[in-house]
């Protein structure tokens, strides 16, 4: 039976979970990585509040009567921490590294409207990278599903026995349409950082960035994902109602930088991406289809 973990009407604190990833973990060598099966609930969760107010404004959502389609991501983002915390969760946070999501949202959540939110492991997956994995959410209002999410997850391990295949051309980068600009200033990795909790040390200073390899700081993935929509969201014939949107994270957003969204609208969906500044390379490549 899986271990859950449940809370009533309030998120576990996060300072605790973040003093437990110091903590050393077994290293972990080729085949012996099993992730466990976790789970953690919060029920009757709030989705409105100042920090509802906070997140719009840091990525650019209008205020409306319904929630931006992330905002339940950062409700559940405790209970991730929580998951990857726990003492039987075998890999270490600061090297975990995220890969896609994808959000479903099968109505909109209107601002407000209480939610019952669930998180769980799964999907594991051993590839010649390392090991992925999924964090699973799901929020329910009344019983019902109304949004769930799956976040793809990576624990580099190179695989021993594979040989190297060599370096490989890139994908043709296809350029859409319609095109815009986005900025992102030096500070929005500790902005959103106090809107969603997510303090990982290479989004706050160019300083803690440097001690994992990167120039400066990254912006967050989530960030960028949910100021990409948060633009789509004002073009014309955006639909909203019942979506799912979809993104694979590339080449990271360093800050401050400069971006562009770029993107073709369907009748069945949209295809977005946020290209650099040069507009040849991806930042994140993403697919909206409207349900």
């Amino acid at each position: 039976m899986p271990e859950t973990l449940v809370y009533h009407n309030k998120a576990p604190a996060l300072l605790p979970m973040y003093g437990r990833t110091l903590l050393p973990r077994q290293k972990q060598t080729d085949g012996d990585i099993s992730i466990p099966d976790l789970s953690a609930s919060l029920l009757g969760i709030s989705t409105a509040g100042n920090n509802l107010k906070r997140y719009q404004r840091v990525c650019g959502f209008e205020a409306r009567s319904h929630l931006p389609v992330t905002w339940p991501h950062v409700l559940a983002f405790p209970l991730h921490l929580k998951l990857l915390t726990e003492k039987n969760f075998p890999l270490p946070l600061l090297g975990l590294v995220h890969l896609r999501n994808t959000i479903t949202q099968h109505r909109p959540i209107g601002t407000g409207e209480n939610l019952d939110l669930k998180v769980s492991l799964g999907n594991t997956v051993k590839s010649n990278r390392g090991v992925e994995f999924d964090l699973i959410t799901e929020a329910r209002s009344a019983g019902r599903l109304v949004w769930e999410e799956a976040s793809t997850t990576l624990f580099r391990q190179p695989d021993s026995d594979s040989k190297p295949s060599g370096k490989k051309a890139p994908p043709q980068l296809e350029h859409y349409p319609n095109t815009e600009n986005l900025k992102a200033p030096e500070s929005i990795g500790r902005q959103y950082a106090r809107v969603s909790g997510d303090t990982n040390p290479i989004h706050m200073h160019a300083l803690s960035a440097r001690a994992f390899g990167f120039p400066r700081a990254i912006a967050h993935g989530m960030w960028t994902k949910a100021h990409a929509l948060a633009l789509l969201e004002r073009q014309e014939g955006w639909k909203g109602g019942a979506l799912s949107v979809s993104c694979q994270f590339k080449k990271p957003l360093l800050l401050p930088g400069t971006a562009q969204l770029n993107w073709q609208t369907g009748e069945k969906g949209w295809d977005y991406q946020v290209l650099n500044a040069k507009g040849d390379a991806p930042h994140l490549t993403g697919r909206i289809d409207w349900l």
